[in-house]
């Protein structure tokens, strides 16, 4: 009988590493439930990719301050099976409907289950021609429904095939802007109304945007005492009892930004959040070289190749991505790994739609270097009700993720028959 040679796989066998080893081999390094639900139900083609937008005059209410309405889209991805799997992305949904018809060949006919594969040809198209904007969050929204169809052929929720429970519950932080107000109050006038409604409900952290700039990227002294102002008030009138991120929305050049950091660094901020654009991983370096406030980078990156550099040089303290624009799920989880070896935590970026809520709970709950999640109350209270039936809403402080196969968002069916919702079909095989 002649024999074969022996190949690694055979080797890695027959030594005990087994599946393990093959699978750090081929450079995929899934969680193990994963695998087993890719290699344990049946083939799932894509048979028709629909794009579902939200009629424009939609007007929620809840005392917003503002911005009521949808400003997501979701995209459907029907299979040969009947399963049909839901993502998300936000805010252009023109373009990202653009986006989806131009892609949808490398999706189309292909088999849900094939979570990199899809990734990797979707990514290297775009990759080719800069990759970014509407492509990748349509990437990360066909990512999210192709996790969500797989949950449903196994039978599993989201978070036991990124790896089970690292905890059994996740805290969350409340994001306060006076366009998702709680109940109309804003920062400033109403500061320690806000911080008390959110105490009185076992939310214990806050994140804010003190700090107003200039056109040129400069804050003057008036505007940076005038936002200090806000964190003197808390800190006088509760203390530690409320942690606080302040979030920048990249408003600053680094002189400003180290201005900024340095006056909050007394008052043991969480972490200051996009100071600067992250267009230049040196600038953010130096940032935290000079300054004993956690930086925090950033939902405005994507895919794990974008992180590396600032994990490597050390520019970051804490990183933030955002489930729908870096690429997905499975990508949110490569990162979030990625960080761990570092020793990094992660604080997801959620103020979305209600997918990116449902999916950045089944993530927290599973990834290893957790440190908060991003919560929004109009949004959980008013928002994402209007669209989906069972919303967690924290309690203490924390939520849990649904039990339910794939995302667990049950989604509500009157939002396609009054109207509210759009659905076209952008392909068919």
């Amino acid at each position: 009988m002649r024999h074969r040679p022996m190949c690694r796989r055979d080797f890695f066998r027959q030594a005990g590493l087994g599946a393990a080893a093959t699978t750090l081999l081929s450079g995929r390094l899934w969680p193990a439930a994963l695998q087993t639900a890719i290699d344990k139900t049946e083939p799932l083609k894509i048979t028709q990719i629909d794009a579902i937008t939200f009629r424009k005059d939609l007007r929620i209410g809840g005392g917003s301050g503002g911005a009521d309405g949808a400003e997501f889209m979701w995209v459907r991805l029907h299979t040969d099976s009947g399963l049909i799997g839901t993502g998300e992305t936000y805010p252009f949904s023109q373009g990202e409907t653009g986006a989806l018809r131009d892609y949808s060949h490398s999706i189309i006919g292909r088999d849900a289950r094939d979570i990199d594969g899809i990734w990797r040809d979707f990514y290297k198209d775009m990759a080719m021609r800069n990759a970014g904007g509407a492509d990748m969050r349509i990437l990360s929204a066909v990512n999210m429904a192709q996790m969500d169809i797989l949950g449903q052929a196994s039978g599993l929720p989201l978070y036991r095939l990124l790896g089970g429970r690292s905890r059994s519950s996740v805290r969350v932080y409340n994001t306060t802007t006076d366009y998702w107000a709680i109940n109309g109050m804003k920062m400033g006038a109403d500061t320690m109304k806000i911080v008390r409604f959110l105490l009185d409900r076992g939310v214990t952290a806050i994140k804010i945007y003190p700090f107003e700039g200039s056109s040129d990227n400069y804050i003057s002294s008036q505007s940076l005492e005038k936002g200090m102002k806000w964190i003197r008030e808390i800190r006088d009138n509760v203390g530690s009892q409320m942690d606080i991120a302040v979030d920048c929305w990249a408003g600053y050049d680094l002189a400003s930004a180290l201005r900024i950091a340095k006056a909050l660094e007394p008052y043991n901020i969480l972490y200051l959040e996009d100071a600067m654009l992250s267009s230049n991983v040196e600038a953010y370096a130096q940032l935290a070289r000079e300054t004993s406030v956690p930086i925090c980078v950033s939902e405005t990156l994507a895919t794990r190749y974008e992180f590396r550099p600032f994990l490597e040089q050390k520019a970051c303290d804490v990183i933030m991505w955002d489930a729908t624009w870096c690429g997905g799920v499975s990508e949110a989880r490569k990162i979030s790994d990625m960080a761990d070896t570092y020793m990094i935590p992660t604080s997801p970026h959620t103020c979305g739609g209600p997918l990116l809520y449902f999916c950045s709970i089944h993530l927290c709950t599973a990834i290893s270097n957790f440190l908060i999640m991003e919560s929004n109350y109009w949004k959980y209270a008013h928002q994402f009700p209007h669209f989906v039936n069972n919303v967690p809403v924290p309690e203490q402080g924390q939520v849990r993720p649904p039990e339910l196969p794939g995302i667990g968002a049950e989604i509500r069916p009157e939002l396609f028959k009054n109207g509210d919702a759009i659905l076209v079909a952008v392909s068919k095989s």
